[in-house]
């Protein structure tokens, strides 16, 4: 991913955080049949391995588990809160003309070694790990449980595991840093007064991505 230094993002921690707020990742591989991508929701494991291990599971009629290679690098794609920036909320629009649209976008990319898993207490367990984390909060969480065992049995050998050891974390919070400071202004202006939820939220990080050193 082509990540100019003012919108990269190095943190371990916030890159970490990014991709639990926004779990739902393209897992992506290439092989002789060419590209392949399926969108799973994973869940992070920051502990395992030395970048963290994300762990997913996809539908056993997929083709994707029999095609992707294990032994070359695969891609998990994470994105976020994006927005159409016009430059009618630039001032500099009005000083020189100079200015054209653009797109405001938060990516992170995780790279590593991909394996497949078809056991079943590891199917279990991920299982549980991704409906508690997906139902807390929730004033009557649902579990596994709840649903009759050889139904979830059935279910569970109709998917495989999916794991991902990460061994490295691209991260692009691409907002607006490139820009003066009054044009940062107006895009924050312009943003926060949507009435979209989504373009509010990028308004926010707009804010807070302001570059700080303007000497």
């Amino acid at each position: 991913m082509y990540v100019p230094a003012s919108n990269a993002e190095h943190r371990p921690e916030v890159l970490f955080d990014f991709i639990e707020a926004h779990s739902l990742g393209a897992l992506v591989t290439a092989s002789a049949d060419g590209l392949f991508a399926t969108h799973l929701p994973f869940v992070l494991d920051r502990a395992r391995g030395p970048h963290g291990t994300l762990e997913g599971h996809l539908a056993r009629a997929n083709p994707h588990h029999r095609h992707a290679p294990t032994t070359d690098e695969a891609l998990v794609i994470f994105t976020g809160p994006d927005a159409y920036v016009t430059p009618s909320w630039y001032p500099s629009k009005a000083e020189h003309g100079k200015v054209v649209p653009t797109w405001n976008y938060v990516a992170v990319h995780a790279y590593g070694t991909l394996r497949f898993r078809e056991d079943a207490d590891y199917l279990r367990r991920h299982l549980d790990q991704l409906t508690d984390r997906h139902e807390a909060g929730r004033e009557h969480p649902w579990t596994t449980a709840d649903a009759p065992a050889e139904y979830i049995a059935q279910l569970q050998r109709a998917i495989v595991g999916v794991e991902l050891e990460i061994t490295r974390l691209e991260g692009k919070w691409k907002m607006s840093q490139n820009r003066p400071a009054a044009d940062i202004d107006g895009v924050v202006r312009g943003l926060a007064a949507s009435s979209a939820a989504e373009e509010r939220a990028v308004a926010a990080i707009v804010d807070a991505r302001r570059p700080t050193d303007r000497s």
